[in-house]
């Protein structure tokens, strides 16, 4: 069963081309991510939350400029540790259909090259039209799957966030 695999998947990636290495190794790259994001908020994140709130409340003075500036600087940091890497997830869902692009492109310099030189024979074209819409489809997959992964992020960073700036008192 796991050769029927192995042989299943080498042969897909042979019908798509060298770009689908590329959409494989980003969707690795995007969901690696993703579920760093999501381990961090079930081990991390409560203690990243106490430690913040623990240095706001240490402080003596809160009603200063000073004080709410420090203030906001907490807030910063640890929205900064809230966020990660997210930015970069949503740069992997966004790079995706493109690399299905590039695969279209690829296909279809294949498609030509065997039209110029066997003359439009159809078993010739046909390598290079697979080879065109696979990574397109890939592509696509990709990005519709991480939507998914970076719609559940967003919410529970911006949750995150906007509940740790709602708890962090700004007067004494």
């Amino acid at each position: 069963m796991l050769t029927d695999a192995y042989y299943a998947l080498s042969g897909f990636f042979a019908q798509g081309g060298n770009v689908l290495w590329l959409i494989a190794g980003l969707t690795f790259l995007l969901w690696t991510l993703v579920f760093e994001r999501w381990w961090y908020f079930r081990t991390e994140h409560k203690n990243v939350v106490e430690q913040a709130m623990n240095v706001w409340e240490s402080r003596t003075e809160r009603r200063s400029w000073s004080a709410h500036a420090i203030r906001d600087s907490i807030i910063f940091e640890t929205a900064e540790k809230i966020t990660g890497n997210f930015q970069l997830v949503q740069t992997c869902v966004a790079l995706a259909p493109l690399l299905g692009l590039l695969g279209t492109v690829t296909g279809m310099v294949a498609v030509f090259e065997a039209m110029a030189t066997q003359g439009g024979n159809a078993r010739s074209m046909a390598a290079g039209v697979s080879q065109a819409t696979i990574p397109t489809m890939a592509g696509m997959i990709v990005s519709i799957s991480g939507l998914l992964g970076t719609t559940w992020l967003q919410r529970k960073i911006d949750f995150s966030i906007l509940s740790f700036e709602d708890h962090i008192t700004s007067d004494h």
